[in-house]
């Protein structure tokens, strides 16, 4: 015990383990106010602060660990919890009830372990000397990551969840990845055998190698490549590098060693309580073993969590009885649902099944012996309809007449099982426990828009998969509250975005005043409507932006068409198409770099952008590069930002297509596309995907047949793989998909609405876009394609447009009445140099500007 500055005493907690649930169980006691009872210390093995292990695979796409982390760096500090990182627990002794470490003793009055859980790497001959690479922590990601530095191909073993993440990432390192499953089909756990096939063809397709039914009796040295995996049977499968991802098992050593009692299989044995059987020693999360079962999902252990920290503070909790496994993933950018019953083990149990081979799609519905409830469900290509049937399996609601009818495709996923059809007690965000009935008491108390409930509730704070549902369930309680939700674009606009949009292209709207004065009321608009018409404007019209009709509308970036950086100074990035540029070229930038001192950068897009320009300076830049060649590169607009490439069959030896080509074609054509955000492309010229183009809103892969076309991905907040869109196609089908696509995305999606986000919302998902695209479903395809065209022809580059016109060259200069840089502008030396103004000269006077 500890004395407290009130004369009590604290008790001192200790948690073992820093991982997701040790770390949600500290949030909750923090919540709870349990600081003032416990002196709480934390002990992590690994050197980082816990961070999110979902989201694990966006280590390999740019996040680094502070980006994953699960709190702010102080979080800890703040409220007097004492964290150890780096500092690994190796003894519990029951007796003096203490935790031992290699720093030293620390007791405890009551233990908490959440340890988690460790790979499982088989016993194979030969496995020793492959580095034993695993797909857990960080530092493994870091240890795969150096290891595929000089590699070719890689092989993981396991076709589990974290095998076939650990094979997404092996793809993003460029590497030719394989998956090696002992059984007979993928995902074994969560799908049947027609699930798991659909599966397998899904991910053969997007360029993965996939081995079923193979045991690796050894490994050995390889020939062509640096090992062999000799499978049972003689064949074998060479590789540079292989990650073993066979299952996980339960971090159980502490518990074994100390004398707790441990179920067979792994796991400290723990009643509804979350108690071992020490009375002072509790387990949570993968650790910890319940009625024989560990459960491997991050929302039971954080059931745990919640539960324990209520009993510790001697308040109501619900025991824990087990947990819902239902999970709904993307693995390698491919829809997997697996809830409940999954394989209709129930006794009595019935299925219905819906098979398309042609688009690898599998759907099966699971249900009771009386055909009125779901029991379980599998979905593999399309997730659109996980939402509904979850609801359906976990709250009892009866089925309708024709229970197939809920996954026979209908243009947007099942059939919509209103908010209203929910009972209050219904699961809305399983990761931290929110129900409908805690959703209405936030509504009750306040919360009158959907950020506010998410922040009083934590629902979609977690995966974020129940995104979708909480919005639908946040509307209609609005309604039935008597609140109107209104979707106007703001008081100025009782439209949609989407309707707004048609207004303008049907009526041929060429001026913000104009569409204000026909559908609109107020005079001048505000921040929110004027941008948002700014970019509808520039989409169908694609007049420049610095007109004076249209300069009003633009938010500061596109007032000046550069970046404003946080110092006040703007940023220069000339379009550089594909990532190709001449010698020349490049001379030009680093002479003007140098001349007007800016600090140069090479962009994730394979541009240079330059920092540290003056407002008064940017005419001055841009009047050099474009008398260079170089054009806008809309870094500062809503807009297609690049396209860009790997060097594809000109020099790669692994190139099938010239990617560098196509990269140069797709940025030529859409180089001046405004949108409701930035758009990116890449082309890659082989499965390699070393352009990364499985992260893009445009990805094109390379086939010995053409191209495949991958949608709707981005590496933003948050991280969404493109999804296979159509495949094989000549380089004319190509672009005239894309055109529809874009102009479809631009017709129909909300303000400032990246593609992912646009298409995770429309109605009818993949199928219903590829249906519309591909089929011509609305026979929309020649008209869209017109309008693409429209913008293609009226394509000027926006800088060389002012350069042009004393009239937009007024707009920088930083007084009006004096020729003079702005004096109160002073650099101080960072990265070497000091920038220095530009010389007198070369700034226009009032008269020269007029």
């Amino acid at each position: 015990m500890k004395a407290t500055a009130n004369g009590g005493q604290r008790e001192r907690l200790v948690i073992v383990g820093n991982g997701m649930v040790g770390h949600h169980c500290v949030e909750q006691l923090v919540e709870r106010g349990a600081l003032a009872r416990f002196e709480v210390r934390v002990f992590g093995e690994e050197r980082q602060r816990a961070y999110d292990r979902v989201h694990l695979s966006e280590y390999f796409g740019g996040s680094d660990a502070e980006a994953l982390a699960m709190c702010e760096g102080g979080f800890y500090d703040c409220h007097g919890v004492h964290l150890h990182l780096g500092e690994a627990v190796l003894e519990i002794d029951r007796e003096r009830c203490e935790v031992v470490t290699a720093e030293g003793r620390y007791g405890y009055d009551q233990l908490v372990l959440a340890t988690g859980s460790y790979p499982f790497v088989p016993p194979i001959e030969g496995s020793s000397g492959t580095a034993r690479l695993v797909y857990r922590t960080l530092d493994d990601l870091d240890a795969i990551r150096a290891a595929a530095a000089d590699a070719r191909r890689g092989v993981v073993v396991g076709g589990g969840l974290l095998g076939l993440e650990a094979a997404n990432a092996l793809k993003s390192l460029g590497l030719e990845a394989h998956v090696v499953e002992f059984a007979p089909r993928l995902m074994p756990v969560q799908l049947d055998d027609e699930g798991g096939a659909a599966l397998k063809a899904q991910i053969e397709a997007l360029g993965v190698g996939v081995h079923l039914s193979r045991a690796t009796q050894s490994i050995s040295a390889g020939e062509a490549y640096r090992y062999r995996m000799n499978f049972d049977g003689g064949e074998s499968l060479e590789t540079d590098l292989i990650v073993f991802s066979a299952g996980i098992r339960p971090q159980d050593a502490l518990g074994r060693a100390c004398g707790l009692d441990v179920a067979p299989r792994g796991g400290v044995v723990i009643d509804n309580h979350c108690r071992s059987s020490d009375p002072r020693i509790f387990a949570i999360g993968e650790c910890a073993s319940w009625n024989g079962s560990v459960f491997g999902l991050v929302a039971p252990g954080y059931s745990m969590a919640r539960n324990l920290a209520a009993l510790l503070l001697g308040e109501a909790s619900s025991p824990f009885t087990g947990a819902d496994m239902s999970t709904k993933l993307k693995l390698l950018g491919v829809d997997v649902g697996s809830i409940g019953d999954a394989h209709g083990a129930t006794p009595g149990a019935r299925s219905y099944r819906f098979i398309d081979e042609a688009n690898a799609a599998y759907r099966r519905l699971v249900v009771d012996a009386s055909g009125k409830h779901v029991l379980g469900a599998v979905l593999v290509g399309d997730n659109s309809y996980y939402d509904t049937l979850l609801q359906y399996c976990q709250n009892g609601i009866a089925l309708p007449a024709d229970p197939a009818a809920l996954i026979l495709p209908q243009g947007g996923g099942a059939p919509a099982l209103g908010a209203d059809a929910l009972p209050d007690t219904a699961t809305i965000c399983s990761c931290h426990n929110v129900s409908k009935g805690a959703v209405c008491a936030a509504i009750d108390s306040g919360c009158a828009d959907l950020a506010s409930v998410k922040s009083c509730t934590k629902a979609a704070s977690g995966c974020g998969g129940c995104a979708a549902l909480l919005k639908q369930v946040f509307e209609h309680e609005l309604t039935a509250r008597g609140v109107t939700v209104d979707k106007s674009l703001c008081e100025h606009f009782a439209y949609t975005r989407q309707e707004l949009y048609g207004l303008v292209r049907v009526e041929g709207i060429r001026t913000f005043d104009d569409l204000l004065e026909r559908h609109g009321k107020g005079h001048v608009g505000c921040d929110i409507c004027k941008p948002a018409v700014g970019s509808i404007l520039a989409s169908c019209w694609n007049q420049p932006i610095m007109d004076a009709a249209l300069v009003p509308l633009q938010d500061t970036n596109d007032t000046f068409m550069a970046n404003m950086q946080k110092n006040g100074t703007y940023s220069v990035v000339p379009r550089i198409p594909g990532g190709e540029i001449t010698p020349d070229k490049l001379i030009v930038i680093g002479q003007v770099a140098k001349k007007y001192d800016l600090y140069t950068k090479i962009t994730g897009g394979q541009r240079i952008d330059l920092f540290g320009a003056q407002l008064h300076e940017l005419p001055l830049i841009w009047g050099e590069l474009i008398e260079a060649g170089f054009e806008t590169g809309h870094a500062y607009g809503k807009s297609t930002r690049t396209v860009k490439s790997c060097v594809g069959s000109t020099w790669c030896r692994y190139g099938v297509q010239d990617s560098v080509a196509m990269a140069l074609r797709l940025e030529d054509r859409y180089k001046g596309l405004r949108s409701p955000h930035k758009l990116k492309f890449a082309v890659s010229g082989c499965t390699r995907e070393c352009a990364e183009a499985q992260s893009k809103d445009i990805g094109v892969i390379a086939t010995d047949k053409g191209w495949n076309l991958y949608v709707c991905g981005n590496g933003g907040m948050r991280p969404r793989h493109a999804e296979l869109f159509a495949t094989d196609l000549d380089d004319e089908s190509l672009v005239r998909i894309i055109d529809r696509v874009l102009m479809f995305y631009i017709r129909t999606a909300d303000k400032l609405q990246r593609t992912s986000v646009w298409r995770e919302g429309l109605e009818g998902g993949l199928d219903y876009l590829k249906a519309v695209i591909l089929d011509d479903s609305l026979q929309l395809g020649a008209e869209l394609e017109a309008q693409m065209q429209h913008v293609v022809d009226q394509y000027e580059c926006e800088w060389a447009n002012a350069l042009n016109d004393p009239e937009k060259l007024k707009r920088f200069r930083t007084f009006v009445n004096d020729r003079r840089a702005d004096p109160d502008v002073h650099f101080v030396r960072e990265r070497e140099q000091r920038r220095p103004a530009a010389p007198l000269h070369l700034i226009p006077t009032v008269e020269e500007a007029v």
